[in-house]
């Protein structure tokens, strides 16, 4: 008798027919396991959501009224015949890696994830387990990240070099993860700190929920650029090119994502700088977590997923791609990071 699995991908999401839910489901669905709240991960219109207790203050925020329950790091749900937990993903704060347990098999779907401790984000947790599903986003020995006390260095002189040259710096990230990122990298004594409304919004939600995050100064249309001299403004990379972004006067713009390694997008972007840091792993990263799971099978969503599927069989491991609606990292949302 073929055993049904514990996971099966289908039109909808990711689907448990043991437990009746989806992991972070495209279309709307009755009840969804949430990883994060990255609009490709956490959609509107499901009728009751589960995501741990820090995910929940920002995806209220952008979804609104929503029916959600919260869920601390660690702790066992049952949901009809899984078991369900989850656990730090070390992508942005209050991302989770799900754990599900059916009759003693374990799959674990990983959402975006990194491995690397950034100081703000809950530090990955690796999950054993016998089928891992993991994102390829940065899946090319090409996507090598340098660590963190470097990159802030090379924001951090790029800024004070625009401050006396008598430019504003703009830096474009992502509003939820990688913008509360980088302000955490940023020293202070240099100048003030503005943020885009969007990227404020989502600070304000993250104070209140006791994430500490540095002081800033909201860049809204009412904002005076003379009053604040030498500054640097974290923003969407969207609105890096608004008529918003014109009134500082001289500046010069510089872009934070993993895709900066690549040289032909960074010339495209047009950016005076390119700062190679990302909140999904990277090559490396990427097959330290799935060695550490210890699984038998890795299923490989959005990014890379045909060359990396093909490294992973080719080293052992048995790995077919999934075909999945998460886009991963771009550089021109305004949201994810």
């Amino acid at each position: 008798m073929t055993r049904t699995p514990v996971l099966t991908f289908t039109e909808n999401g990711i689907y448990c027919p043991a437990g009746d839910f989806y992991i972070d489901p495209w279309r709307p669905v009755d009840r969804a396991l949430i990883t994060h709240g990255h609009a490709d991960h956490s959609r509107w219109g499901m009728g009751r959501y589960l995501a741990t207790h820090a995910a929940l203050p920002v995806m209220r925020h952008r979804l609104g009224e929503i029916t959600a329950d919260g869920i601390a790091y660690g702790e066992v749900r049952q949901i009809g015949g899984a078991k369900v937990s989850y656990h730090p993903a070390g992508h942005v704060p209050g991302s989770a890696q799900i754990r599900v347990e059916v009759d003693g098999e374990i799959w674990v779907a990983s959402g975006d994830y990194k491995v690397v401790d950034d100081g703000l984000s809950e530090a990955f947790e690796p999950v054993r387990c016998h089928h891992f599903i993991t994102e390829s986003t940065f899946g090319l020995p090409v996507f090598r990240w340098e660590d963190q006390a470097t990159i802030a260095a090379q924001i951090n002189g790029w800024w004070a070099a625009c401050k006396a040259a008598g430019k504003t710096a703009f830096l474009g990230a992502y509003s939820l993860g990688k913008a509360q990122r980088l302000i955490t990298m940023l020293d202070p004594d240099i100048g003030p700190i503005l943020t885009h409304t969007a990227v404020e919004n989502t600070n304000r939600v993250m104070r209140e929920q006791g994430i500490a995050l540095p002081d800033t100064v909201l860049a809204d249309a009412d904002i005076k650029p003379k009053e604040y001299p030498g500054a640097i403004v974290i923003a969407p990379p969207s609105a890096l090119s608004s008529a918003w972004a014109r009134k500082f006067g001289p500046q010069e713009t510089g872009f934070a994502s993993g895709w900066m390694a690549v040289r032909g997008i960074r010339r495209r972007r047009a950016g005076d700088r390119g700062f190679i840091i990302s909140d999904h792993a990277d090559w490396s990263g990427l097959l330290e977590a799935i060695k550490l799971t210890e699984a038998e099978n890795i299923y490989v969503t959005h990014g890379y997923t045909d060359i990396f599927t093909r490294y992973l069989n080719d080293n052992g491991w048995q790995a077919q791609v999934v075909p999945t609606q998460f886009e991963g990292e771009t550089l021109d949302q305004g949201e994810e990071a």
